[in-house]
């Protein structure tokens, strides 16, 4: 293929990447706006290099006419989670818009048989619609969903398969091998905690929350001419903000929006 039949080639698969990345983070920042636990914790996604797609159809024996057909990769997405069981949770996400926004094609579940190498992940291949300038065209895409921890062995294994072709010295994938197991035990150490690490995250989040809502409000209230109403609650918030109980930290910015609201209706 020429350069120009290349970049008309890819286009629709950079754009069905993007779309997909924005719908997944939608619902990523759905589920934390509305207080609620979101199984993803971040999206990226690629389009696969000319370079890769010639080296994986050759190695797979698949003609230049063949590879929008037979190439399910050159569009991929990869969602992180932080524990396992929520792999299975953004499966059921996606699997909820099957038949609607995208097709499913098949599933390969790489947790509960891992390869032989270690590695290990969820992969969703679909088929995604994409509205182009020619009409509408029908991708492949691939979805792997893993964990943090999976994600960082994968991304080491795939560097050192780019530099050795494929045939990576035996010492060093046995290497590969410690490495996966022990990253293995890691999602199984963080699955067992998973409740405690959820609490502490919520509880974070909801003190950044409300310290935010404080020093906006204290703002608002210097922006107002109360000066000295802000440095009195200044002073409060900052005698708080160390040893302060989330619970005193929560009435202490209901207290300045309940004095912003008295000043606005007042005025």
């Amino acid at each position: 293929m020429q350069v120009l039949q290349w970049n008309k080639l890819l286009i629709p698969y950079e754009q069905a990447v993007e779309e997909l990345k924005v719908k997944l983070k939608g619902i990523r920042n759905e589920l934390r706006a509305t207080s609620e636990y979101s199984p993803i914790e971040f999206v990226t996604g690629r389009v696969k290099k000319v370079s890769s797609i010639l080296e994986k159809a050759k190695r797979y024996g698949v003609s230049p006419d063949e590879i929008e057909e037979k190439i399910e990769d050159i569009a991929g997405i990869r969602i992180m989670c932080q524990f396992l069981d929520d792999i299975y949770k953004v499966r059921e996400l996606i699997r909820q818009r099957d038949g609607k926004d995208l097709y499913i094609v098949y599933e390969k579940d790489y947790i509960k048989n891992k390869k032989d190498s270690g590695y290990q992940s969820y992969h969703v291949i679909i088929k995604y619609p994409v509205q182009t300038a020619f009409g509408e065209k029908e991708i492949l895409a691939e979805i792997q969903i893993r964990t943090l921890a999976m994600n960082f062995w994968a991304t080491i294994e795939h560097s050192l398969n780019y530099k050795y072709k494929e045939n990576i010295p035996e010492k060093i994938r046995e290497r590969l091998k410690i490495a996966a197991e022990a990253a293995q035990r890691l999602d199984m150490g963080m699955w067992q905690i998973r409740d405690e690490i959820i609490n502490a995250q919520t509880l974070f989040e909801t003190k950044s929350n409300t310290v935010s809502s404080i020093v906006n409000n204290i703002q608002m209230l210097n922006l107002m001419g109360k000066k000295s109403d802000a440095k009195d609650f200044q002073e409060k918030f900052e005698s708080l903000w160390d040893k302060g109980s989330p619970e005193e930290l929560h009435d202490l910015a209901d207290r300045i929006r309940y004095r912003i609201a008295r000043y606005q209706v007042f005025e």
